[in-house]
């Protein structure tokens, strides 16, 4: 059996991108029937690493952020690339190490042009007769997938990883699609989707699904695939393959998530960077102008405030309205849902106006497209003059005459009570939107707190988003603290992850706990919503308000991001340490937890030897 040995300089083993590329080593090493051992390196740059490692293998990648320098005098064959390209084209770099493998991997190199659009190909010292030659039994099936959230930060990657962890359990082949918050990474070509038994779109925001038509089809969330991903595969594969006919709307399996979550999760992604723009340019301009920067005209602070507030907070509830009728309608939906979305804002429906055009929108506009139509001679009118002209005249006039009034009465009493609410209201909202934040940590639950923090920006109420964001904090800070203090009670992987777990809390992205409640839900999370409930209501209480809705604790370096910003660090801490408090005392030491708290881990696995 040939051996590979690949050393990695990584900040953190917790990064996507290496969790990415160790999950399709392994999966391409078992599909050659090569042993594998990879090497994680934090600090010295991976060709001293190997250098000084004296571990000897037939053939070795040497991988960092940037391509390494090519070692000379190697002795053996040496590829050296960026971690990005490991990642994105496994099999091409794994093939030239090992060319005599199954034909496959040639084939998937030349329809790349040997190359990647955003590197040259890797270094290699191979000279063409050093290198093993292997024959691995060719893979039974070959899935693709694709995986998306509304943030693109961590359910994206964890569920990718999931499904290529469960593909190679299997012993499947698959390669995986990642919409994350840069852009689509390890794009699908038309030949492996051809070439695919069956296609998972694991995503809880809105995915184009056309270019899977005729395929074996299920779509679902990202926690199912980071739950059961064997068990999405093998039901995957179970299906019938579904055709559409071309131009209509493409409709989901029945498995599909296709309800009210998804499509306000698709808008809620679009809408987020304008709010986080628009929020700390309006923070910049307190900071340079004052309060009354807005009002003197000319100077930065002024321009800074017409960019902020005049700009990126007048368009996000367009958009807002805009993106979720898009993900019920496609495109047909986007323009009555801007229009609808723009008609919220000066009818004073706010937020809650903005929600409504953008259902009302889509669904008028996927009614429409099913009911128009019209003779071939004509159907180049439909995408471009009908459908968009009666979905906006329908949706405007609704919006102007019907929704629009009502709505702007909901919101001003909603506004009015929350601006005078009394310590006592105040303390449970913060404790029910504490809790909601660590329920679910991302899921439906909570994002339907988060959502309520940011929409009430509109209405220039900010002590909701203070309470949403500490809150959001807590669990991955609390579990990070608690594997470092009570260490006889995490796994070793748990407490090695810790500190990436840690900066995942300090930048508000609660996903970082989801490790540590799926190894021991029934202890983890009812502790973390202890400690994000007292952290929300503490918030609230001390009447924090924060004008941003992301950023984590490093809003504070931003002058008048947040307001009572050392009353606000104490709630955080004081949830922190509740939940730690709790976790310490709450989870069985390993020793008398069992066979199944030993199976427990964070997410970091050690790579197997074949």
């Amino acid at each position: 059996m040939s051996s590979l040995l690949v050393v990695i300089q990584t900040a953190t083993e917790r990064a996507p991108v290496f969790r990415l590329a160790k999950g399709a080593l392994e999966a391409e090493a078992t599909r050659r029937g090569l042993s594998l051992e990879l090497m994680a390196e934090t600090e010295i740059d991976p060709v001293a690493a190997w250098r000084t490692s004296g571990r000897t293998a037939d053939a070795v990648i040497l991988s960092a952020v940037t391509a390494p320098a090519q070692p000379a005098d190697s002795g053996v064959p040496v590829i050296a690339t960026s971690l990005a390209r490991l990642a994105r084209e496994t099999r091409s770099v794994v093939g030239q190490l090992f060319p005599g493998d199954a034909a496959a991997s040639t084939n998937d190199f030349a329809r790349s042009g040997g190359t990647s659009e955003a590197e040259p190909p890797a270094q290699s010292a191979f000279a063409g007769e050093g290198g093993a030659t292997t024959k691995a039994a060719p893979a039974t099936k070959y899935l693709v997938g694709v995986t998306s959230c509304p943030t693109g930060i961590a359910h994206t990657f964890m569920a990718a990883e999931a499904l290529l962890r469960g593909a190679k359990a299997l012993g499947y082949e698959m390669k995986v699609e990642t919409r994350g918050s840069v852009g689509a990474k390890n794009e699908l070509t038309e030949e492996e989707i051809a070439r695919a038994d069956a296609v998972i779109v694991a995503a809880d925001a809105n995915v184009e699904t056309a270019r899977f038509a005729g395929k074996r089809l299920l779509e679902t969330g990202t926690k199912a695939a980071i739950n059961d991903a064997a068990g999405l595969i093998k039901e995957a594969l179970a299906l019938e393959p579904v055709a559409a006919k071309p131009g209509a709307l493409k409709m989901p399996p029945k498995k599909a998530r296709t309800g009210v979550y998804k499509h306000l999760m698709t808008g809620v992604s679009h809408m987020l960077p304008l709010i986080v723009a628009g929020g700390l340019l309006i923070a910049l301009a307190f900071a340079i102008g004052g309060v009354y920067a807005g009002d003197q005209e000319g100077t930065f602070g002024w321009a800074l405030m017409q960019i902020g507030a005049k700009s990126a907070f007048a368009l996000f509830i367009p958009v807002l309205a805009g993106f979720i009728a898009f993900s019920i309608a496609d495109r047909p939906g986007l323009t009555p849902g801007l229009i609808g979305g723009m008609l919220a804002v000066q009818v004073g429906s706010g937020f809650l106006g903005g929600l409504v055009a953008g259902f009302l929108a889509g669904y008028i506009a996927l009614w429409i497209n099913r009911a128009v139509r019209l003779p071939d001679s004509l159907a180049g009118l439909k995408p471009v003059l009908i459908l968009p002209l009666l979905s906006s005249l329908l949706v405007g006039l609704a919006m102007i005459y019907v929704v629009g009034p009502p709505v702007k009465v909901v919101l001003e009493t909603l506004s009015a009570w929350l601006s005078n609410m009394q310590e006592g209201s105040a303390l449970t909202l913060g404790l029910i939107l504490g809790a909601m934040m660590a329920f679910d940590m991302g899921g439906p639950v909570n994002k339907a707190a988060y959502t309520f923090g940011i929409g009430l920006l509109s209405a220039e109420i900010y002590g909701p988003m203070a309470a949403v964001m500490a809150a959001g904090m807590v669990p991955p800070l609390a579990c990070a603290v608690a594997a470092n203090i009570a260490r006889n009670r995490f796994t070793s992987d748990e407490r090695q992850a810790s500190k990436a777990t840690a900066v995942l809390g300090l930048s508000f992205i609660t996903e970082g706990a989801i490790p540590y409640a799926a190894a021991d839900p029934i202890r983890v999370i009812p502790c973390i919503m202890a400690g994000s409930a007292v952290t929300g209501g503490l918030s609230m209480l001390f009447g924090c308000e924060l004008v941003v809705p992301h950023g984590g604790i490093f809003v504070l370096l931003i002058p008048n991001a947040i307001t009572h910003g050392l009353a606000y660090l104490g709630a955080i801490v004081a949830g922190t340490l509740v939940s730690t408090v709790v976790l310490c005392l709450v989870k069985r030491p390993l020793a008398q937890a069992g066979k199944d708290n030993k199976k427990s881990s964070a997410s970091v696995v050690k790579p197997a030897a074949a």
